[in-house]
């Protein structure tokens, strides 16, 4: 098949696209406690040498945690301990916001804070314990970014930080639309979400003019679908865009896909059963994935607002312990999902496709052995941290049009400067695709390859050998064939 490339630059693409998102999960999953080293005070060395690998390009620090945290207990030389309401277990705030700066400037990444956003309404969260008193104010959130961006902070200044820590993405809000079954008391309302963020935008504006705003703007994970199909937009989206106005850049949204009754066949060891079933339910999960994008892409239109999809990937049950996560069939998956992101990029600036790092969720990037301090245990990439290592490293500033081909090959294409990337999915199992590129009429005969090919049915894992392998090609006759199920990148010259 023959792919058109127009070199015509259509938009720039942002560097958060790959970006990675931190939670202290508690027992759920030793996520921030299993990349800390607690004898040294600092981060776990073979932690540090993977994500420099992965290369994050920001790092977000928050999620349902930063319903209730208050950012003063993890600052300074007295360190309160707090329980992890979500997660469960007790948070030693060992790690804050120093630690944070430290790890995203050591991978050369941007930080995002998430503020507690008044416990998004939700009385669980809001006080545990009786005289407990978890909800966050505009005020606190303000002082903050003081605390962190005001050169003549005293607070920052008695922790011995002389120089601000410069934090420009701000995040008001983490899942405030979203009312899942176990809470049992409703939260705020889109119009509530709407008057108590801008609050929240005038307070932290106050403290710094020159920050990026993300405010929260999607409804209830269970009904955009209906709502896509019917045509209709994000009414959260509307309700926080009419109440902000100007004030804050960027519409925060997850994109948790694939958690719908048609996916049951998935769940546990199912996925096992029937490969080529599992195969094609991860192609309708991608789909759903798109969709998605396409929704809160209408629904930000109107508004001009940016897009930050700050956490985001395929639902699984058990909490994502099974291996399907850990199969090179789902890498494919989220190959297809990254593509998609650079096709919706002219809204989208911030973006994430796992949760980051920790020793048992099989939605993250990064897997930690416990414990490190044993010689042989190595941190490594999951397929989805192959994915976004793969693109991150080969991948344009501007996004380019591509054209032609077949339903079996995903294609997104960039270009910095006379420099041309084309990222590749095959969408067939075992059937291998030939590719043949133009650009603007031509016929690309030289070209470099970086692919990406496994088994389906590989599962990462500590004890695993057989990680999928980076090899890379030269084309001369510009005739490659792309094996059934992999990702490639092709760069080329004008």
């Amino acid at each position: 098949m023959k792919f058109e490339i127009d070199s015509t630059p259509l938009y720039e693409l942002s560097p958060y696209l790959f970006m990675q998102f931190a939670e202290p999960l508690g027992c759920a999953d030793s996520s921030i406690d299993a990349a800390w080293d607690f004898k040294n005070n600092c981060w776990q060395g073979k932690v540090i040498e993977i994500l420099k690998e992965l290369s994050p390009t920001m790092i977000r620090w928050g999620g349902c945690f930063a319903s209730y945290y208050h950012w003063r207990e993890g600052v300074g030389p007295q360190r309160v301990p707090m329980h992890n309401i979500c997660w469960d277990g007790i948070y030693l705030n060992q790690v804050g916001t120093a630690e944070l700066v430290e790890l995203t400037q050591s991978v050369n990444a941007q930080l995002l804070l998430n503020v507690n956003f008044m416990s998004e309404g939700q009385k669980k969260w809001m006080e545990p314990v009786s005289g407990d008193d978890r909800r966050g104010t505009a005020e606190e959130a303000a002082a903050w970014v003081r605390y962190c961006n005001d050169p003549e902070d005293k607070l920052r200044l008695s922790h011995g930080a002389k120089e601000p820590y410069n934090v420009r993405f701000w995040q008001i809000g983490n899942e405030t639309g979203y009312q899942p079954p176990c809470f049992t008391e409703p939260g705020f309302t889109a119009e509530e979400n709407g008057i108590y963020a801008a609050r929240f935008v005038g307070e932290m504006r106050k403290a710094d003019p020159s920050i990026r705003l993300i405010v929260w703007g999607d409804g209830p994970n269970q009904v955009w679908k209906e709502r896509f199909r019917n045509g209709e937009l994000s009414d959260w989206t509307q309700a926080v865009c009419d109440r902000v106005g100007e004030g804050a850049e960027l519409i925060a949204f997850h994109n948790h896909f694939g958690g719908d009754e048609e996916f049951a066949p998935l769940s546990g060891t199912g996925y096992r059963k029937d490969p080529s079933l599992t195969w094609e339910l991860l192609r309708t999960a991608a789909r759903d994935f798109n969709d998605r994008l396409e929704y809160m892409h209408r629904s930000v239109a109107p508004y001009g607002k940016k897009l930050a999809m700050t956490e985001g990937h395929m639902v699984h049950l058990c909490r994502d312990r099974t291996g399907l996560m850990a199969s090179w069939a789902a890498g494919v998956m989220y190959a297809e999902c990254f593509n998609a992101l650079q096709r919706h990029g002219e809204v989208v600036e911030i973006a994430t496709l796992a949760d980051f790092m920790g020793n048992r969720w099989n939605s993250n990037a990064v897997m930690i052995p416990t414990p490190l301090w044993i010689p042989e245990a190595k941190p490594y990439l999951l397929p989805v941290g192959h994915i976004a290592k793969l693109y991150r490293h080969h991948i344009g500033k501007m996004a380019v049009k591509v054209s032609g081909g077949t339903s079996s090959v995903d294609i997104a294409g960039s270009c910095t400067k006379g420099k041309f990337f084309c990222h590749l999915v095959n969408k067939e199992r075992s059937a291998p695709q030939k590719i043949e590129l133009s650009l603007d009429g031509k016929t690309v005969k030289n070209f470099r390859v970086w692919e990406i090919s496994a088994d389906p049915e590989l599962e990462m894992m500590e004890l695993c050998s057989n990680a999928p392998e980076l090899v890379e090609r030269s084309v001369c006759d510009g005739k490659y064939l792309l094996p059934g199920a992999s990702v490639a990148v092709i760069e080329f010259g004008q």
